[in-house]
């Protein structure tokens, strides 16, 4: 059925904000032409773009985006309102990130017009051996609990960013997150059902129960909630930096907490470990520089669909069209593939990155996909251990400062409150990352003391010419074929970074098989034929949390700034005040 036919079929079923995926940018410039002639026939997407030549911070949770946005008020640069804007997350949004997870961010330097990687991802304890769990007759890593700990590495992810690119003291930069550890917060709508979602990963532990649940329940939408214990750990980080975190009595209670959990912690697991800054990988679409952070990450995979993609005619297919989403999903399929067969801790294994990157490699594995079916399997048997892993849950968020400085971001837990473990008295959950090693002996990704975990959480980075855009889009395996999907939306569909995140998604977060999530705003006759091709197709809601959720700021060359935020969360992007005062 051609498309404008699928359209008009779809269109009195379905609110006119959210048909802004249906659109090719043909139909668009003929609804616009038209606009010029007559009244207005409705917005195409549900939120307008952020615009100003100031700075602007884009984040899940508007609180978190005012922090970023005052801080840059008060002079900071987009690093500081960076830090601020995650410090506040960690507080209001606890089962996502916090300072017991991860961090990855890539900074653009805009006197320099360089990027830089920073990988702030922590590695296992001494105690945490694959010979350990065996002993426990464990064969598969376990999902939560204590064996399922990393070193968190986000505190020192800040402190690295700080000492590089920021202009503000610490203690001035987590002021706000102290202050609604310490007064409290009201709790917003997404992250309240996350909460109640939650809630059984936090039963299994005291210092879960106490920090998480007061009155034994999880908070509900507009009920404050305050957690003085982090409102103190955040304050030893501010007055001592990093070594509030990885010495002293925070360090003390980690290691006393493993070790009563069944896991030995050392002193130096903590104080030894430092993040990495490494250099950004990238590939070119269609003209466009696309940027992602080298292994233990997935963005290889992001970049490796988009080389896929590029090989077929999507703008010619039309948007969220069979053809281009069959071709996007068994791309997807092919990328994750290599990606689970090749990528671990490059410390630790030989990741073949130029060989996945290269445009031959492309054309070879793109040269799999075929027009007609779906392909059901395309995982090596080798890493069926990570067939069926959970979700996750984690932050994206990006800022920009008015020098044109930009920020791109990621912070995460992995699961929802991530180990479900709480060292009393700390505040914070512990991340779960240790989840995502192997058990097998050999492996590029096995477990090992000191060895970090393949990652989901990238931050990435999209430019041609003088536009520049800081991007992500959260969401554990949804994250790569999330952010390929809102490239080829810029680029291929002509669309601002607002739209591009609302656009409707598909997401496949299993490694074998055909099935597939998409949004219900994908016309349903789309559905049904890429079901006849053999896609086994769920469909999840209007706006589904399963599909991520995202954040983006832009600059171009007239030096206007720009923010979007994902509807699928609670945040905003929320630009700086300049100074008011009379010249």
């Amino acid at each position: 059925m051609p498309f404008n036919h699928v359209f008009a079929s779809y269109l009195p079923f379905v609110p006119l904000v959210v048909l802004l995926g249906l659109f090719t940018p043909g139909s668009l410039s003929s609804l616009l032409a038209q606009e010029e002639t007559s009244e207005p026939e409705g917005r195409w997407q549900a939120r307008s773009m952020v615009e100003t030549k100031f700075g602007i911070v884009a984040t899940s949770q508007t609180l978190a985006s005012a922090a970023g946005a005052h801080i840059l008020e008060m002079g900071g640069n987009a690093v500081d309102a960076a830090i601020a804007a995650n410090a506040v997350l960690g507080v209001v949004e606890p089962m996502s990130d916090g300072i017991g997870g991860d961090l990855f961010a890539i900074v653009y330097e805009a006197k320099t017009g360089k990027l830089y990687g920073l990988n702030a991802s922590g590695w296992a304890p001494t105690g945490l051996t694959i010979e350990a769990l065996e002993r426990h007759q464990l064969t598969k890593m376990p999902q939560k609990g204590i064996y399922s700990v990393t070193v968190p590495g986000a505190v020192a992810g800040w402190g690295q960013l700080l000492t590089r690119f920021g202009t503000m003291p610490l203690d001035r930069i987590l002021s706000p997150a102290i202050y609604y550890a310490q007064n409290g917060f009201p709790v917003t709508e997404i992250i309240s059902a996350a909460w109640q979602t939650d809630t059984p990963s936090l039963l299994n532990n005291k210092g879960a129960k106490q920090t998480y649940l007061p009155d034994g329940r999880a908070p509900k939408v507009g009920d404050i909630f305050r957690n003085r214990d982090l409102a103190n750990s955040l304050r030893m980080i501010a007055t001592h930096g990093r070594d509030g975190f990885y010495k002293g009595p925070n360090a003390q209670a980690l290691i006393r907490e493993a070790r009563e959990e069944g896991v030995e912690w050392t002193e130096t697991d903590l104080a030894d470990f430092h993040p990495e800054w490494v250099e950004p990988i990238s590939t070119t679409y269609r003209g466009w520089t696309v940027t992602e952070l080298p292994p233990n990450g997935q963005g290889i995979a992001a970049l490796s669909m988009l080389n896929m993609m590029e090989r077929f005619p999507l703008s010619e297919y039309g948007h969220n069209s069979v053809k281009a989403l069959h071709v996007m999903i068994e791309a997807k399929k092919l990328a994750y593939a290599d990606l689970l067969r090749y990528v671990g801790d490059p410390h630790y294994s030989d990741v073949p990155v130029a060989k996945l990157l290269s445009k031959d490699t492309a054309a070879a594995r793109a040269h799999l996909i075929d027009s007609q079916h779906a392909r059901c399997s395309v995982t090596p048997t080798e890493v069926a251990w990570l067939a069926k892993l959970p979700g996750a849950d984690t932050i994206y968020m990006s800022a920009i400062d008015r020098q044109g400085n930009m920020v791109s971001l990621i912070q995460s837990n992995y699961s929802g409150f991530g180990s479900g473990v709480v060292a009393p008295g700390t505040g914070y959950a512990l991340q779960n990352r240790g989840a995502l090693f192997s058990l097998e002996h050999g492996h590029p990704n096995a477990l090992a003391p000191r060895k970090r975990p393949l990652h989901t959480i990238i931050p990435a980075f999209l430019q041609k010419d003088e536009t520049r855009v800081a991007f992500g889009i959260m969401g554990g395996w949804n994250q790569s074929q999330a952010h390929a999907q809102f490239v080829s939306n810029v680029v291929d569909f002509g669309m601002n970074i607002q739209a591009a995140l609302e656009a409707a998604r598909f997401t496949k977060l299993t490694f074998e098989g055909c099935d597939v999530a998409m949004e219900t705003r994908i016309s349903p006759a789309v559905v049904k034929e890429l079901q006849s091709m053999g896609h086994v197709i769920k469909l999840l809601g209007v706006y589904s949390g399963s599909m991520g959720g995202g954040q983006a700021v832009m600059s171009n060359a007239a030096g206007v700034h720009f923010g979007g935020s994902d509807p699928r969360k609670d945040g905003a992007a929320v630009p700086e005040n300049p100074d008011f005062k009379t010249p």
